[in-house]
């Protein structure tokens, strides 16, 4: 019988993620890898006990949790606690890094997912990280590590995250809307539709997202212009298709909310947020 072919041999950044998302209790505290894909990609749901930190150097990035979604530019990052249930999708190419936190050093970090505001000390911290071995930590490493730890812990949380209800008639609306953020029924609408009565809509659904119906709506709304804006969309048509009335009204809202206007939001250059 003929030999099977020896499998063959993992490339190093494979070797270095599998390190990573088995790492253990007692090992060193972090690993940091980077890589860029010239296409989108996605990943199935999925955990692992190690705390997960995703941000960018180019591109746009959504993580899903079965707490909510974030969409992420470079300047931001999205934190993933320890055995949280995620996914992840790019939109178009990028570029982009992980910072893998051990289990025992996830006890001091964020308990919940959330985005984080990217700091240039962040940042620095993951490049170096990035280019050291699985191997334990000299005292000059242990101290990186620290400060990236420390700037995990202390980073401002943005608002760019997108909290789901969990109450099953309020999560069938919220899907609806993510399957189309141009939906414009009314809350009363939206209540027949769920069978509530509108009052009780307007309650829980604040009550277990920390957002009105209609601000949720909004979010979901500038949440999807960013992945349209970055797939190359014009910016008119990127108003119209998520149901604003005219181009202006989107164009004042995004640029409340990001800092800069959608057609300089992803120019070259530093981002305005």
């Amino acid at each position: 019988m003929p030999t099977a072919a020896p499998p063959a041999p993992l490339a190093p950044l494979a070797i270095k993620l599998h390190h990573a998302v088995t790492m253990a209790d007692g090992e060193p505290p972090l690993i940091a890898v980077t890589g860029k894909e010239s296409v989108p990609r996605e990943s199935a749901p999925h955990s692992h006990p190690p705390g997960q930190l995703l941000g960018l150097f180019s591109g746009l990035l959504t993580v899903r949790t079965d707490a909510g979604a974030w969409t992420i530019p470079t300047t931001h990052a999205v934190w993933i606690p320890s055995s949280c249930t995620h996914a992840a999708r790019s939109h178009g190419p990028f570029s982009g890094w992980a910072v893998y936190v051990a289990p025992e050093r996830c006890a001091a970090l964020p308990q919940q997912p959330c985005a984080i505001t990217v700091s240039g000390l962040l940042r620095e911290a993951v490049l170096r990280a990035a280019q050291w071995e699985v191997a334990p930590l000299d005292r000059a490493r242990t101290q990186v590590a620290q400060v990236l730890l420390d700037e995990i812990a202390t980073a401002p949380i943005d608002a760019l995250g997108l909290s789901l209800p969990r109450e099953p008639r309020l999560l069938r609306i919220a899907s609806a809307l993510i399957a189309d953020p141009a939906d414009a029924r009314t809350l009363e609408q939206w209540a027949a539709w769920a069978n509530l009565a509108p009052r009780t809509l307007s309650r829980r659904f604040a009550v277990e997202t920390g957002m009105s119906l209609t601000a949720w709506r909004q979010r979901v709304r500038l949440l999807r212009s960013l992945e349209l804006l970055a797939g190359g969309l014009p910016v008119t048509t990127v108003a119209f298709d998520l149901g604003y009335d005219n181009v202006s009204a989107f164009i004042a809202l995004f640029r409340r909310t990001f800092g800069t206007t959608p057609g300089r939001y992803f120019a070259p250059g530093p981002a305005a947020i």
